[in-house]
Parts: structure tokens; sequence; C-alpha cells
């Protein structure tokens, strides 16, 4: 089975990001990527394949994984077969280690933090009382926004640095075959609009990125984002424009034409849609 390879972060334009998945059956491919993820199964069933480790998942599985680990999430046979009642729930954790940056991991209290990412490169499957707590906490964190998702964050990396509660999913920490691993075509695109969302990006110049016709890229984005390719540019545009209102005192205007838009008219247009606020209504909730 062939392994993609893929960024998250640059394909969510965060560094940490938890949210809740609900389909008719669990459609990521198998795959890896630089970012730690934590995944609680809320309801469905299969077989789940992480690094060289086949087993079994049912509601109520939770597993952290380490960076690079290929795995896969496969329902049983009746998910495909459109049964509507199906419905495959999970709730996933995806960070980068970087984020807490070097002078973090030297501290004599991050000793705990740096064996838990270290057994992590395994795969965990966190079980007990602890994998009780944590879905706890994950329930809880999908409604947290800001700096109350990194809180969140590190108060379940303690419980698991702590916990005994956990069985080792791979005897090695996996190596995978150069073979075996294909690159994700969207993986490329999604840094570079990371890059360069303050600049016009057009869609022939993404599709030539990812190595594709514009018609075949516009399926592909689709199929794997639920989005179409500018409704993605506006998102990550308007993301930008968010931080930019939170952290800094520039104006509207702007801000509009660092996060790449034309005219204040269509930036206003567009952050409501995005965020139920214009840029000002924003800027004053934030600032109360």
């Amino acid at each position: 089975m062939k392994i993609e390879k893929t960024k998250i972060s640059s394909y969510l334009n965060s560094a940490i990001s938890v949210h809740t998945r609900e389909e008719t059956f669990f459609q990521a491919p198998f795959h890896s990527h630089p970012e730690l993820e934590l995944v609680y199964v809320n309801e469905s069933f299969g077989k789940r394949i992480i690094g060289n480790s086949v087993d079994n998942f049912e509601p109520g599985d939770m597993v952290f994984l380490g960076s690079d680990i290929p795995h896969v999430w496969l329902n049983d046979e009746m998910y495909y077969q459109n049964i509507n009642k199906l419905k495959a729930k999970s709730i996933v954790v995806y960070f980068n280690k970087d984020i807490f940056g070097p002078a973090f991991y030297e501290m004599k209290e991050a000793k705990r933090i740096n064996s838990l990412f270290e057994k992590a490169k395994k795969g965990l499957s966190i079980t007990g009382k602890t994998n009780r707590l944590i879905a706890e906490k994950l329930e809880v964190l999908v409604t947290k926004k800001d700096f109350e998702v990194i809180i969140g964050l590190f108060e379940i990396l303690s419980l698991l640095s702590e916990s005994t509660d956990y069985n080792k999913i791979n005897i090695e920490a996996y190596t995978p075959n150069n073979d075996t691993i294909k690159k994700d075509r969207l993986s490329d695109v999604f840094q570079f609009i990371k890059d360069n969302y303050k600049k016009e990006i057009s869609l022939d110049e993404v599709a030539q990125i990812a190595n594709l016709t514009p018609t075949s890229f516009c399926r592909m984005f689709k199929a794997k984002t639920k989005k179409n390719f500018v409704e993605y540019l506006n998102e990550i545009r308007i993301s930008n424009a968010c931080k930019h209102l939170i952290e800094t005192d520039m104006s509207v205007s702007e801000i509009a034409y660092e996060c790449g838009y034309k005219t204040v008219s269509n930036f206003n247009k567009l952050f409501k849609k995005n965020t139920g606020s214009t840029p000002k209504e924003y800027k004053n909730k934030i600032t109360r």
C-alpha cells in the first residue's frame, strides 16, 4: 500500500487543529505527516493500520501518533453500502511539535513530554481511566478557540505524559521504504497558498504546481477539502485577516490589501460571509 506524504499544518493553515469529523465512512487514505495526532473514535468500527500494525477499532478507540507514522482507518464493509444510519465520527487533534520551540524541550519540567513524544513514535493506544478523562476533555476542547485550545492541549499532554494507561502499537518506530512513499499532490499547493495568499493566485498557477490540468485539479481539490479552490483561498485570507485585527492596529483597508484583496468592499463582504461579522464588529468584540 502506497503511503501519501502530506503536511496537515499547511493544509489547515494552523500549527494546532482540533476538529470533529462526521462522515459516512472515514475517507482519508493511508498517509503520514510530520504533525503529531490524537484520534478519538466516537462512532463506527473497522480496522486501523498504524505503521506495521493492523488492529480492530470500535467506539472509544483512542490513539496518539508521533510524527510520520503512516496510518489509515478502514470502516467495516457495511459502511460503504450507503446505509444512511451509519456514521463514522471522531475527534482529531493535530499539532506540530515545533510550536513549543527548542527552549521548551530543554526544560527539566518538559522531561515527561519528551518521553511521551519518543514513545509516540511507535504509536500509543490509550486505554482505561486516561482514555475516559481525555475523551471528556476532547469533547470540551472542540468548542474552544484561540489560546484556550493551547491550554486544553497542554492539559491533555500532561495527562498522557503521567499515565501508564497505554499500549505501544508497534514494537519499533516505523521506518518507511522510500519506494512505498508518494507525495500528496496538494501538499505543495497548500504551502504555496500559505506563503503567497497576499498576492493574486490563479487557478492555472496552482494546477501547474500540482502537475494537473485545471479541471483535474479542481476535482481533486474538491474531493480532498470538500470545498472549491476559491473558497479555500478566501478562508486562508480571512483567517490571516483575523490575526491582523487581533494583533495589530492596522486599519481595515490596510488589512484588506495586506491579505490579497483589491477592494475593501469585497473584503468586507467575504469577511462577513466567513465570520458572521464585519471586520469592525469583529475588532470590537475582541477588544471589549
